[in-house]
Order: structure tokens, then C-alpha cells, then sequence
């Protein structure tokens, strides 16, 4: 696979699964703009990525505002030109009882997880077909997208709906040849990988829990320039939890 000409944006790309995915692609010899409302580790990621001899930049930008949207698409034109490849990663997952949820806790999280998506996505393309340019999306989901537990309605709701969009997307776009797709994640440590159980990794049909780079993977297979038979899809990465039966023996 060879990113070497490309221009990835990723959004939440300060921790977690954005900054793997930053780090791949870097790796890989691209561009990276990272944008995230984390400033302190969004500095920290775009210092040691350019250490490394890779381009990199940091750019403040909240996705729950459409001026902040607006204006990190700007700075990217400023600096590195056009991306070419955007990565909605940014979501927050914030679970609470049924009955406790307000209306603004609702839109928190469907602002931050769903239409961020459709407004990066929207303002990408406007350049790419302006530019003509064979752009690529992918969208960050969540195997909660299928199965659910308690209190986690305005998550699922959100991750479910980023699915829908995504083939809305890819319908949509298909005229200017931007591709769009989706990633579903299970289970991803980001942090204490070594403090797992092996309880934790048994119960998966893989024999272990995911870590980000399971998701930068698929996400390098999806804007693979090489790949553009694949539209509109959704791929799973969770070890085979979902498509595991679990009953109380």
C-alpha cells in the first residue's frame, strides 16, 4: 500500500484508535492533519511525528461546531493543501440510565458522534469535487451499532446512524468517485493492554482483546487507492464477539 501522496485528516486524533491511526499513516509516508479538542496531546503526537522525520499537524477544532468544521478545512488548505483522505474517528461514549438522560445529553452525543460526521464528510467533499479529486472516507462506528446493554441509548443511536450515513454517503458521492465506508470496532484497549485477563482475551473467538492498530488496518485496506471496488461498506473488527451466541449455562 502506498500512501506516500496522500493527505489524511483524522478527527479525535489526539488518543486512542485517532492517534494509531496517525501513526500508521504516517508511517506509511503520509501527511497527517490531526484535528481534536485535546490541544496538550494533539501537540504532543504532532511534535514526535515530525521528530520522526514525518509531516504532521495539529489543529484545534471542536466537531460539535460547524465553524470550527469550517475552519479546519481552511488551515488544512493553508498548509499541506487538499485532503485526500478523511478519517471521522472524533465521538465521545458517554452511557447513563434511561431516565436520567436530558435532551441536551442527547444532543452532546449525537452532535459530537453522528453530525460531525455528516459535516467533515460534506465539507470534504465540496473540495474533492470541486478538484475532482477520487477523495475517501471512512467512519468510525461501533459493533453497538448491533447489539446493545443498558444505558447506552444515545451511543448506539449515534453509532447506528453513522452506518446509515455511511451508504447514504457512498451513494451520494459514487458520481464524483469518492468512496466512503465504515469501521465497527468491538473491543479496543487503548491504554493498559498488559493489565488484560486472559479472561478477557479467551472470550473472544480471536483469542484476544483488539488494539488500535486492528482498526488502522482496515482503515489502510478501505483508502487504499488500490481497493475501489469497495463503497459503502461496513467492517467489522472485534475479534468475532458478534458473531458469538452467549447464553448463562
Amino acid at each position: 500500500m502506498d500512501f506516500s501522496k496522500e493527505i489524511v485528516l483524522i478527527t479525535g486524533a489526539s488518543n486512542g484508535i485517532g492517534k494509531a491511526l496517525a501513526e500508521q499513516y504516517a508511517s506509511k509516508g503520509s501527511t497527517i492533519i490531526m484535528a481534536d479538542v485535546d490541544e496538550k496531546n494533539g501537540k504532543i503526537l504532532e511534535n514526535k511525528l515530525n521528530s520522526d522525520g514525518r509531516q504532521a499537524f495539529y489543529i484545534p477544532c471542536d466537531v460539535q461546531k460547524q465553524e470550527d468544521i469550517q475552519n479546519l478545512f481552511l488551515k488544512a488548505l493553508k498548509l499541506t493543501g487538499i485532503p485526500t483522505i478523511l478519517i471521522n474517528n472524533a465521538g465521545v461514549s458517554r452511557f447513563q440510565n434511561l431516565f436520567h438522560v436530558t435532551a441536551e445529553d442527547w444532543d452532546h452525543v449525537l452532535n459530537t458522534n453522528l453530525r460531525s460526521v455528516f459535516l467533515c464528510s460534506k465539507e470534504a467533499a465540496s473540495y474533492w469535487k470541486e478538484q475532482q479529486i477520487q477523495g475517501r472516507i471512512v467512519n468510525i462506528a461501533s459493533t453497538r451499532t448491533f447489539m446493545s446493554e443498558p444505558d447506552s441509548e444515545a451511543y448506539a443511536a449515534s453509532k447506528g446512524g453513522m452506518i446509515a450515513l455511511t451508504h447514504a454517503l457512498a451513494l451520494s458521492l459514487s458520481p464524483y468517485h469518492i468512496r466512503v465506508n465504515s469501521v465497527s470496532p468491538g473491543w479496543i484497549e487503548t491504554q493498559n493492554y498488559d493489565e488484560l485477563s486472559n479472561e478477557d482475551h479467551e472470550q473472544h473467538p480471536a483469542g484476544r482483546v483488539g488494539n488500535p492498530e486492528d482498526v488502522a488496518k482496515a482503515c489502510l485496506y478501505l483508502t487504499d487507492p488500490k481497493n475501489s471496488f469497495v463503497t459503502g461498506e461496513n467492517i467489522v473488527v472485534d475479534g468475532g464477539m458478534t458473531r458469538k451466541m452467549i447464553y448463562v449455562e
